[in-house]
């Protein structure tokens, strides 16, 4: 969707954000944005961090399941 937007395109996005919220609220904006973005990915990489260590437990499972059907 973003693909074609390009430079020219970014700064007439900035110039109307500019004109549409002022010089003083731009900073602000920019900055809950940002906020916004590090909570997201923090988030994420903790779902996915989460996954991993369930797909860690299964494996040790399985493999102290092969180990006492071994021993019997």
């Amino acid at each position: 969707m973003f693909q074609n937007i390009g430079i020219p395109g970014l700064v007439v996005i900035l110039i109307i954000a500019l004109v549409i919220f002022g010089p003083k609220k731009l900073p602000e904006i920019g900055r809950a944005f940002g906020r916004t973005l590090t909570e997201f990915k923090g988030a994420t990489n903790g779902l996915i961090s989460d996954e991993d260590k369930q797909e860690e437990k299964k494996h040790e499972l399985s493999t102290a399941e092969k180990k006492m059907l071994d021993k019997q």
